[in-house]
């Protein structure tokens, strides 16, 4: 196997391995793994910026990459196999490098499989030195990758490092290794943390660009909130239920951004992430997209316009909901709270899978409701719901084609760049998804905005409920009506049109 792949799914594994905790990277008795002729630790990877001075402030335009109370410990079989007097009994070395630099690390003889230490055949070619990483200076810097060596003495079990800071000069997605060429090393941990700082702070590159985006988002809601606020304040007594869940939707989440915000402001400065807060930001943010997707399903159903409650399908959704917060909750927290890449990818796809279920599960049933209040609306000619309706239905329908196209675009995104080479543009996909979520709940707003004429939306009594339990049993069995369309073809029955024309000229009068 070509050493090149092997360093690379060594890299892609431990990244689900390695704990991480934030910018400042935690090692606790971390064990060496054998890769080709070495033995390797992953350190961690993020993306850098280059420094702008040479301040020492948080804030102070520096960027590197700093080594702190590394601790490596060696089996006593390996140290018995030293004498005391021995000034050097094994050799660690630390190894930083660009992601477009992976295959300067190692080399091959006579163009066979390479190896990632110097072998006797390589010394001879190559003029590298025996037992240490072969190292090939980079393109565009003969300085990098940088090496740093750390020797075991005599027969003590440990040796540890000496505090050092590599300055970063260049933009670029770096990766640390620590690599030990010795086979006697094997079974060798290791102990402390590195410190990862960008020019502004200890936020990693990939998601430096959110917390101004929080900042935009917030005053986005703000400006929302205003708006809503001042109508939903002026027309009090004509506000129907349904602008209620929507006032509550908002506040969360403005409130959901302005935590985001301070979240990333307090990790920016301390390279720690908060595990209170953010698991308050996680919960909030859980509790809004619940709220906002029972909200949208309430809203297909006709709730309060043209149905006074849900019936029978009340209980179901309320516990499709509880079903959904717990999922995003779990999900969120393991993404988010305490150690960042430290759950295996099987772990984080069992995680996964049920959020995706259930979103899926929410639209199919979102788009039936939807469909079956369009056509009563339809039969009994209410023009004024059916239009409110109409332009509901299309909103949804673009928000659910962007999702589909987002999450094309977001596997190929993250099929084609495995090293996260593209880490300066990551935090577009975080971000999408809270710009369509404002976007559809503008236009919500927009659609049911309270005024004088709220009421003319509100259940009057003209659309009958006997269709409570229809879409709850059409979903579990899974019976189709035979029509694949949102809005069926108007009824040509003669009787049918008299009635409808009669409810129809009664509407309007109460309108």
């Amino acid at each position: 196997m070509d050493l090149a792949y092997r360093i690379s799914i060594f890299l892609l594994l431990s990244t689900a391995l390695t704990t991480i905790n934030a910018s400042i990277h935690i090692y606790k008795n971390q064990l060496f793994s054998e890769v080709g002729n070495a033995y390797l630790l992953s350190g961690g990877s993020e993306g850098l910026a280059a420094s702008l001075s040479s301040d020492n402030s948080v804030s102070d335009g520096r960027s590197f990459i700093r080594f702190e109370n590394i601790t490596f410990w060696r089996t006593q079989a390996a140290a018995d196999g030293h004498s005391n007097e021995e000034h050097s009994s094994g050799l660690i070395q630390a190894v930083i490098f660009e992601a477009a630099d992976r295959n300067n690390i190692g080399g091959s003889a006579y163009g066979g499989q390479r190896s990632i230490c110097c072998t006797p055949d390589l010394a001879k070619l190559e003029g590298c030195k025996q037992g240490e990483v072969i190292r090939i200076p980079s393109a565009t810097d003969s300085n990098w990758p940088i090496v740093l060596s750390v020797h075991f003495g005599g027969n003590y079990l440990s040796t540890s490092m000496d505090k050092t800071e590599v300055p970063i000069m260049k933009m670029g997605m770096y990766n640390l290794l620590f690599i030990a060429c010795d086979p006697k090393l094997n079974g060798t941990t290791m102990s402390g943390k590195t410190v990862w700082k960008n020019p502004d702070g200890y936020l990693p590159g990939r998601m430096a660009p959110l917390m101004k985006f929080y900042v935009y988002m917030t005053i986005a809601y703000l400006l929302l909130s205003a708006i809503w606020f001042s109508q939903y304040v002026r027309f009090w007594k004509d506000i129907l239920l349904l602008q209620h869940c929507i006032t509550a939707v908002i506040g969360l989440g403005l409130f959901e951004m302005i935590l985001w915000y301070l979240d990333y402001s307090n990790f920016n400065s301390s390279g720690m992430r908060p595990v209170v807060l953010t698991s308050w930001v996680v919960t909030v943010g859980a509790i809004r997209k619940t709220l906002a997707r029972l909200l949208i399903l309430s809203v297909s159903m006709g709730y309060g316009v043209v149905r006074p409650t849900l019936g029978g399908l009340t209980s179901k959704v309320l516990l499709l909901g509880a079903t959904y917060f717990l999922a995003s909750e779990l999900l969120d927290i393991t993404e988010y709270v305490g150690t960042i890449n430290d759950v295996s990818g099987r772990a984080r796809l069992f995680l996964v899978l049920p959020d995706a279920f259930l979103d899926a599960f929410l639209i199919l049933w979102i788009f039936t409701s939807l469909s079956k209040t369009l056509e009563q609306l339809q039969v009994k000619r209410i023009s004024a719901k059916l239009d409110l309706y109409r332009k509901f239905s299309n909103a949804l329908a673009m928000a659910v084609i962007a999702s589909v196209g987002w999450i094309s675009f977001e596997v190929y995104f993250k099929a084609t760049d495995p090293f996260n080479e593209r880490w300066q543009s990551a935090w577009i996909i975080t971000a999408f998804w809270d710009i369509l979520s404002f976007a559809l709940l503008c236009v919500i707003c927009y659609l049911w905005a309270p005024s004088q004429s709220s009421q003319r939306y509100a259940y009057s009594g003209d659309v009958g409920e006997e269709f409570d339990d229809e879409e709850a049993q059409s979903l579990t069995r899974g019976q189709s009506d035979g029509d694949v369309s949102l809005v069926k073809q108007e009824r040509n029955n003669g009787n049918a049109g008299v009635s409808d024309h009669e409810d129809g000229t009664e509407e309007d009068k109460r309108e």
